[in-house]
């Protein structure tokens, strides 16, 4: 290996050992249980190694599927570009984003075909992170839940005991379901960087969800992006259980909620444009961080993703009386 081999901008920024405990969910959104991970992407000598200790604690034939008793560890290929992974335990690729990687691999251990997306996110102090497990294009299980690093871990009995209580509460929270504020209305804003199809950053959007119950299991929501994008949509938004729709006028679409993730697909009213999001509820003040990737005739155009702030309005759902 040259000795002026650096190490991408994705591998810099990732840096330390990573902890979490994220869930795991059956394919119908049913939590099974959790799996406590180690981590880290290490670069010495001008090669990348990835490494990952797991102990899942979980019921049913997922459980034996996915714990196999042993230190996972590959090759990667490491750029700015594509992300390499060279086995032996997992096999494939990821497009780095900014503080963002979307990646898309093979586990022959496991049998599954794996879109994760990681999302590194400095001001709350964390990296959110899912994997959809696939065979083939059918779903057969979800993992997510978020990762905190550490640099002193092994040497630190502070870091140690900061891991532990993040820990306890991960596996606490990582099954809350996934809820927007059912009686408040209200508005979100942030501010999403954006990245166009050759995964160069162009600019932000800055980004109003305006959100109004109409009943407990609907709401109207409208969604308004000024900068690189320029768009503003409504949608009736409903929702049963960890399943939820969109009927238009203008998105219409469906999403599944898997804990606290939502994954959803909203297709343009008369136009060849989507949106695929993925938004996680952090806390319990309604603070979500969201990916959401726009596609055009079916193809790639933007990936764009940040932080969006709930600012609580009316208690539009108040108490009801008949005098």
């Amino acid at each position: 290996m040259a000795d002026d081999k650096k190490p991408s901008n994705w591998q810099q920024a990732i840096n330390g050992e990573w902890h979490g405990c994220p869930s795991l969910f059956e394919h119908d959104g049913t939590h099974v249980g959790t799996n406590k991970v180690s981590r880290a992407s290490e670069f010495k000598d001008g090669r990348t190694t990835y490494w990952m200790d797991t102990r899942f604690d979980a019921t049913g034939p997922l459980m034996d599927r996915f714990e196999i008793g042993s230190r996972m560890e590959f090759g990667v290929i490491d750029s700015d570009q594509d992300r390499i992974y060279t086995g032996p335990d997992f096999v494939g690729s990821g497009r780095p984003y900014g503080l963002l990687v979307d990646s898309n691999y093979y586990s022959p251990g496991w049998n599954v075909n794996l879109r994760t997306v990681n999302h590194v996110v400095p001001e709350l102090g964390l990296q959110v992170y899912s994997s959809q497990l696939f065979e083939a294009d059918t779903l057969v299980g979800v993992f997510n839940g978020l990762y905190v690093v550490t640099q002193d871990h092994d040497s630190n009995p502070a870091t140690q005991e900061m891991v532990a209580r993040f820990i306890d509460k991960e596996k606490r929270d990582g099954k809350k379901p996934f809820n927007l504020p059912v009686k408040h209305a209200g508005v979100f804003r942030g501010e999403f960087e954006v990245y166009n199809d050759r995964q160069e950053f162009v600019g932000t959007n800055q980004v109003t969800v305006s959100h109004r119950p109409i009943n407990l299991l609907h709401s109207e929501q409208t969604i308004e992006i000024e900068g690189v994008i320029s768009a503003r949509w409504t949608a009736l938004r409903t929702r049963n259980g960890g399943s939820q729709q969109f009927h238009g006028p203008d998105l219409h679409g469906n999403g599944k909620s898997y804990g606290r993730y939502l994954y959803a697909i909203r297709h343009v009213f008369g136009q060849a444009f989507k949106m695929w999001s993925r938004e996680t509820v952090v806390d319990e003040d309604y603070t979500m961080v969201c990916v959401w990737q726009f596609l055009k005739s079916q193809k790639e155009q933007y990936t764009t993703f940040g932080v969006l702030r709930f600012e609580p309005g009316e208690n539009v759902l108040a108490a009801h009386y008949i005098d």
